[in-house]
């Protein structure tokens, strides 16, 4: 029993994975029909469905027959349960396969009609009562596909022992037989088969006889070894046939085990490792030897696939076996490919997904056959054929039994069921085979069917001669009227022919009625008062002699059906009719407007067009003459005149706008030209905002403008006039810097930073494009265009004249184009003939040791050499950088700090910077910050990083006064001259302040961190200027804290990057 239920394991586990894969069809079926032919108990079997209960609560009837018909519906409602799990745990789901409809036909015929249905599909997941069915939670996605295919399994398992129960090729009946009594009752009639197979005497416990073959599972072959599970059928079994399969004839004898086992049976029994010592003795077959076919142990389907003998149903099609020999009845179906993708149902023709029951639409089941046709007034003969069926309204089933309900959605009859003369017997299928001869009847038509008929051939007609007049250009109304009035038979031919050939004298003779009831109006009056009742006179039609046009004939005569005289009157009528409206427009010359439709073709627009246009005349003169247009006369006494000019010529929103345009004109405090009154009303219908809108001062003359005559810049809100900002950027273009051109109130933005210079430049090309002179305007983009070269890595500025230009060259010597003096590309220096061969750095050393000049001048050329280079054009300066650190370029006017290179600016990008005002961020090698240290202090730095230093001032220079030129600011100019400052000894001949100049120089050039000389408190200063936190830890000492610190301050916050390190 063990063994059992551990193959059962294997079994159901592989079973589930080929279940929840997609292809594997051939693998379900085998792992299902082996776990159905386990010998267990069906509460042993099953885990999940409550199997026993079921087979119980839904079996019926006192003897075996009735048992089987009610275990063959609880299989039928399993097969609808497996399709249910099916579409489940497939990969193409159906759209619907979140609810379960308790309407549905199917459904209730056969899950709801048994116990336990339900319970089914909740351990699917149908968990959520519906008032019309089940339904998967709303918070479950997805569902539990493993759970899915488990129940799916079970219910496919339980199906297939139900259908061979059926069948009676159960090879384990005793399992049902033990808890349904009534399956051993037989009937009277029936007898009990004395032949029965050859059994050991282990049969009345056959799991553990069936177990032993079981261990070929284990075997490599895979599935394929399930089919040694399939215990032969309770037939008669010949004595030269196997045991086992009871095909093949017996090829070996075992004393062990006591069985008579073919060749193949016998390899395959004995191959378990506890039956392989069995003792087998050869037995010679009592049949004459000869091959045994394959045919006998196989049977083709008519789909050609090739199934074994112990197959009921084929594996491709699942038709059954007895379906293969029998041929093709005359109303069988065509073939359906082995995997059905779509099918079509045969209600509605609408194309369903293979993995789907019902239909989408009509809710069917794929199975279902077209509904019957009755017409709705059948004849007497097919009443009489048709006695006593009805079409369900539900299902439209035609049922062939006069029953209060329908016998396949068990719906109640909508009309009461009629008494029958004689009672039927209830059909036992579903499905009636049509006759073959069927019976002669009277050939009565019903009048209705036959007025329908012609109906119908006339109506077809009419369409063909439609379509023949639209290609031909006739209308449909033409062709109808044509037909009314020609005949069918007409000898002019078709009725577009007719339309071509008779309608124009037709239309000619309706004119010809009309024009004589214009003569003679009495006649025609009393018509007119009869047919629409209305009682003025015939003023119009006496004195209108104007005829009609063919195109108002034509409208007449398609409105009377081609009644001509009834024609001419109608096109009278309607030739009254628009006079009066075009009367009520204002033109009441009748003749005038009769001639305008006769004209129009009796269209009203097109008569209104032709009475305008000699009024028009005068107008259309004024707009396309050359004559200029005449001023607005505001003070005009029409006011509603110059309104309607305003409306007309300048665009205005509305009527109230125009009014309010012509008072402020009218306000002699206000002296207001029209074009800014009328921009101002434009935005706004507020009186005050438009007074201020008006009325701007200019912060710079301090004179009213109205708002159009105020400019301003993209990077403020300060507007001035036209005058003023076209003289400001006047002399701004010709005097000054390109950075001086910012807004003369506020002097923003702030052209240090580059991303703001770049689109505040683009803007105010455009505003200046129209403001300036041509001269200077080409003057700015002339400086416009210097400022974009300056960043160029190959534009060079002349040392001698500041020329700036562009060089392409590769020597180190180059000439400037403008003084046509030379200078080294590379250190900027005016070139020497000593400099030719070799590099900046050979040519500076050769200076030093044989150039008196260079000798005498010491340190303070040392410091002229590696004097101040912009970082923004690269403009180089032999100065000092003394004691402010704030530089601006004379060339591009840019900023910095001559320490560090850092830019000085206003509007700071470091988000922690609490400064405002022009300032800079410096680095801790920066002089800003070493320039605060003895000269003392920066030698013990370079001493100790091994760098040396001069203290000796040079021969030949001038003792006691520094002599390093820098700049100083005397009133408005700048200025280039010595230092003057008194030297200290031991100090290279340099006051205090350059000497340290040097020294920073040299630490700058050596990279040397002069953190390791900081103290405790300088520590801590620099640590919060560059956002270093370090907490200190409990009780811990300053030593070993200020090492921690300073290590983290080296590491996190590096040198600065645009300090100088030139050597």
């Amino acid at each position: 029993m063990a063994m059992l239920s551990a193959q059962l394991e294997e079994v159901r586990t592989q079973a589930e994975k080929s279940l929840s894969m997609p292809g594997s069809a051939q693998e379900v079926r085998t792992g299902v029909s082996a776990m159905a032919n386990i010998p267990l108990p069906l509460s042993a079997k099953y885990r999940h469905i409550a199997a026993e209960a079921m087979v119980i609560e839904n079996s019926g009837g006192s003897n075996r027959k009735e048992a089987m018909a009610s275990l063959q519906k609880l299989s039928t409602a399993l097969n609808i349960l497996e399709k249910y799990g099916s579409n489940l745990t497939s990969s193409n789901r159906p759209k619907y396969w979140r609810t379960v409809k308790h309407n549905n036909p199917v459904f209730r015929a056969t899950v709801d009609a048994i116990h336990g249905g339900r319970a089914v599909l909740c351990l699917y997941g149908y968990t959520n009562q519906q008032p019309d069915g089940l339904s998967f939670p709303d918070e479950v996605i997805e569902p539990d596909i493993a759970k899915v295919a488990s129940v799916t399994l079970e219910v496919m398992s339980l199906r297939m022992e139900l259908d061979m129960l059926v069948k009676d090729i159960h090879p384990h009946p005793e399992f049902f037989e033990r808890i349904l009594s009534s399956l051993t009752r037989k009937q009277d009639d029936e007898e009990v088969s004395t032949d029965s197979a050859a059994v050991s005497p282990a049969s009345d416990r056959p799991w553990e006889r069936l177990s032993l073959p079981m261990n070929s599972l284990s075997q490599p072959k895979g599935l394929l070894s399930l089919s040694s599970l399939t215990s032969p059928k309770q037939t008669a079994v010949s004595a030269d046939n196997c045991s086992i399969c009871g095909i093949f004839p017996v090829a070996s004898h075992c004393s062990t085990c006591v069985q008579r086992l073919c060749s193949e049976c016998d390899r395959l029994y004995h191959s378990h490792p506890g039956r392989a010592m069995h003792s087998r003795v050869q037995v010679a077959s009592s049949r004459p030897s000869k091959t045994v076919s394959a045919s006998l142990a196989t049977w083709q389907c008519s789909c050609t696939t090739v199934n074994s003998m112990q197959q009921v149903l084929c594996d491709t099609c699942e038709r059954p076996r007895l379906a293969a020999a029998a041929g093709p009845t005359v109303h069988e179906e065509p073939q359906q490919p082995s995997t059905i993708t779509e099918w079509q149902c045969k209600s509605c023709t609408v194309v369903n997904a293979g993995s789907s029951i019902l239909c989408e639409v009509c809710e069917r089941p794929r199975l279902a056959t077209r509904p019957p046709v009755t017409p709705s007034r059948p004849t007497p003969s097919t009443v009489a054929v048709l006695d006593g069926q009805w079409i369900c309204q539900f299902c439209t089933y035609a049922n062939h039994t006069p029953s209060s309900h329908c016998e396949m959605c068990d719906f109640a009859r909508s009309d009461p069921a009629p008494s029958p003369s004689k009672p039927l017997p209830p059909s036992p299928v579903k499905d009636i085979t049509p006759l073959s001869i069927r019976p002669k009847l009277t050939p009565t038509e019903d009048p209705d069917l036959k007025r329908q008929r012609l109906m119908r051939e006339e109506g077809l007609k009419l369409i063909q001669l439609i379509r023949e007049g639209e290609m031909k250009g006739v209308s449909p109304e033409e062709v109808y009227t044509s037909l009314r009035v020609s005949g069918s038979s007409s000898l002019s031919g078709t009725p577009c022919d007719w339309v071509k050939t008779e309608l124009p004298h037709r239309l000619d003779e309706i004119c010809a009625i009309a024009a004589s009831f214009q003569h003679s109006p009495k006649p025609l009056h009393s018509t007119l008062f009869n047919c629409a009742g209305e009682d003025s006179g015939l003023e119009g039609l006496k004195s209108g002699t104007v005829p009609l046009s063919r195109a108002e004939a034509k409208q007449a005569w398609l409105t009377a059906g081609g009644d001509s005289e009834k024609a001419a009157r109608q096109a009278l009528r309607d030739r009254r009719a628009k006079v009066k409206e075009l009367a009520s427009l204002g033109f009441t010359d009748s003749a005038a407007c009769e001639e305008a439709l006769r004209q129009s073709g009796g269209e009203v627009r097109g008569a209104l067009v032709l009475l305008q246009r000699p009024l028009l005349e005068p107008f259309h003169k004024r707009m396309w003459g050359d004559e200029p247009e005449p001023p607005i006369d505001i003070n005009h006494p029409d006011k509603q005149r110059v309104c309607r000019r305003l409306l007309a010529v300048y665009d205005l929103p509305s009527w109230g706008r125009c009014e309010l345009v012509l008072s402020l004109l009218r306000d002699p405090a206000a002296p207001y030209t029209l074009e800014d009154v009328v921009q101002a009303v434009r935005e706004s219908h507020d009186r005050d905002f438009i007074r201020r809108v008006l009325t701007k001062e200019c912060p710079i003359c301090l004179s009213v403008f109205p708002h159009s005559k105020m400019q301003s810049l993209t990077s403020c809100q300060c507007s001035v006039c036209s005058g003023c900002f076209k003289q400001h950027f006047t002399i701004a273009v010709r005097d000054k810097h390109i950075r001086d051109m910012v807004c003369p109130v506020c002097w923003e933005p702030d052209i240090n930073d580059p991303e703001h210079l770049n689109s505040y430049f683009s803007t105010l090309d455009i505003q200046l494009r129209d403001c300036l002179e041509p001269e200077v305007y080409e003057l700015f983009h002339k400086k416009l265009t210097e400022q974009a070269l300056i960043k160029d890595p190959k534009f060079l500025w002349c040392s001698h004249c500041s020329y700036g230009f562009i060089y392409d060259g590769d020597q180190l010597k180059v000439t400037c184009l403008q003084c046509r003096n030379s200078f080294c590309a590379q250190c900027k220096k005016p070139w020497e003939a000593q400099h030719t061969g070799l590099s900046c750095e050979q040519f500076q050393l050769w200076k030093r040791e044989n150039d008196p000049e260079y000798q005498r001048q010491g340190l303070a050329g040392y410091l002229r050499d590696n004097g101040i280079t912009c970082p923004n054009c690269r403009f180089q300066y032999a100065l000092a950088r003394g004691g402010c650190m704030h530089f601006s370029c004379s060339q591009c006017r840019y900023q910095f700090c001559s320490g560090c290179n850092n830019p000085f600016h206003t509007t700071c990008a470091v988000a922690q910077c609490s400064v405002t005002g022009l300032h800079a961020h410096h680095p801790r090698d920066c002089l800003f910050y070493l320039r605060d240290w003895e000269p003392a202090r920066l030698q013990a730095l370079l001493q100790k990083n091994g760098v040396a230093f001069n203290t000796d001032t040079a021969p030949g220079t001038q003792t006691g006064v520094c002599g390093v030129i820098e700049q100083k600011d005397e009133g408005a100019h700048q200025t280039d001259s010595a230092c003057g400052a008194q030297t200290q000894p031991g100090q290279a001949g340099l006051c205090e302040k350059h000497y340290r100049e040097y020294l920073v120089s040299l630490i700058n050039g050596h990279s040397i961190d002069p953190a390791p000389l900081f103290n405790f408190n300088e520590l801590l200063l620099a640590c919060r200027r560059y956002q270093v936190e370090l907490a200190r830890g409990e009780g811990e000492d300053d030593r070993p804290y200020y090492n921690r610190l300073m290590k983290k301050l080296i590491e996190d916050v590096p040198l600065g990057d645009k300090v100088p390190r030139k050597k």
